[in-house]
């Protein structure tokens, strides 16, 4: 019989769960906080609860939604990169990074991703399937207890694209975001699509307060619709007019992550049309120089990045240049993924 996993399930769900099981409401409080809060994974740690109950638990559930395959770790970087197996044996990644004071976790939303961008490891998987709530929240907590540091920031820019996978996600960081829960403050979380602009839509409509952004990394529809094919359908335009209504609606910056790709958006042409395009916008933008995962696309010579970086100062906007970390390890998006496939640790049906 397959156990039921509890890892996932709000308080509401976790009541039903209790009750349906004969026991008290305030067990599912109980529940919630030992997973959530004090990140625990075992039923026998949870000492306020009757060990009756714990042990029926143990018979019929399941704490952990995914297990560490692999783990790579760069001190020189201050990165650890995760492979993590899921219950089905699909696998997904994670990447934990240590910058100044803050303690920023990587997360997936999907076993590989199906917008195809032709730059991402990850898009040459394909779609394989969606994460659940609970598969995207144990990612920090595993992070967490493995590291034994609090993550302050979750950046969800892994495998996947977050906005299909809208209800799940939104699940997902509601519970982490709880003051039940690992309490990781709502403005410290960034959701980055490559341009859904239905959900994007609904994300500002439901007025959430986790913070969006575009990765954009192309100045015209040719180019975009080349590397990343989603904008044949939500061109370049209609996300500028959207990005204009999450700033009004939210009073946030809005965050574009600009991948400079040489020889394909990285010219001085493509940071001017970069200007054009944000001007008058409260913006922030992240230029990251190509970390040369898929073999076609390489990085821009350094002088090619500070000339792009120069061009866009007239915005007066912040802007930064955020080198890829953890190189060394295979933290780019998919690279671990892809060398377990090849070497056989992934099963060949996921």
């Amino acid at each position: 019989m397959m156990k039921t996993v509890l890892k996932g399930l709000n308080l509401a769900e976790l009541e039903k769960f209790v009750l349906e099981l004969g026991e008290k409401r305030f067990r599912a409080q109980q529940l919630y906080t030992w997973m959530y809060k004090r990140n625990v994974d075992d039923f026998q740690q949870m000492t306020d609860i009757s060990q009756t109950f714990r042990d029926r638990l143990q018979e019929i559930a399941e704490i952990n939604a995914v297990w560490q395959e692999q783990v790579q770790i760069s001190p020189r970087e201050q990165t650890r990169k995760y492979l993590l197996r899921l219950q089905d044996g699909a696998m997904i990644e994670s990447v934990l990074m240590f910058i100044d004071n803050r303690v920023t976790l990587c997360i997936s939303t999907q076993v590989g991703c199906p917008v195809d961008c032709k730059f991402c490891a990850t898009g040459l998987m394909g779609l394989k399937r969606n994460l659940t709530a609970g598969e995207i929240i144990d990612q920090v907590l595993y992070a967490q207890r493995e590291s034994g540091a609090k993550i302050s920031n979750v950046v969800v820019m892994g495998m996947g694209e977050p906005l299909l996978v809208y209800d799940s996600l939104m699940h997902a960081l509601d519970i982490l975001s709880s003051d039940s829960g690992q309490n990781i403050a709502k403005r410290h979380i960034v959701v980055s699509t490559s341009g859904v602009i239905p959900a994007m839509q609904r994300f500002i409509r439901e007025g959430r307060k986790y913070r969006l952004a575009i990765s954009l990394s192309a100045t015209t529809d040719e180019v975009r619709n080349r590397i990343i094919p989603i904008n044949r359908k939500w061109p370049i335009a209609d996300l500028m007019q959207v990005a204009r209504q999450y700033i009004r609606s939210s009073r946030e910056l809005m965050t574009f992550e600009y991948v400079l790709i040489a020889g394909v958006n990285d010219s001085v042409e493509d940071a001017r049309r970069l200007c054009s395009l944000l001007r008058g916008m409260r913006v922030k933008v992240n230029l990251i120089p190509y970390n040369e995962t898929v073999q076609g696309f390489d990085r821009p010579a350094n002088d090619q990045v500070e000339a792009f970086y120069r061009e866009l100062l007239p915005l007066r906007a912040p802007v930064t240049v955020r080198w890829s970390k953890g190189v060394d390890i295979d933290a780019g998006c998919g690279q671990l993924w892809t060398k377990a496939s090849a070497s056989g640790a992934v099963a060949s049906d996921q």
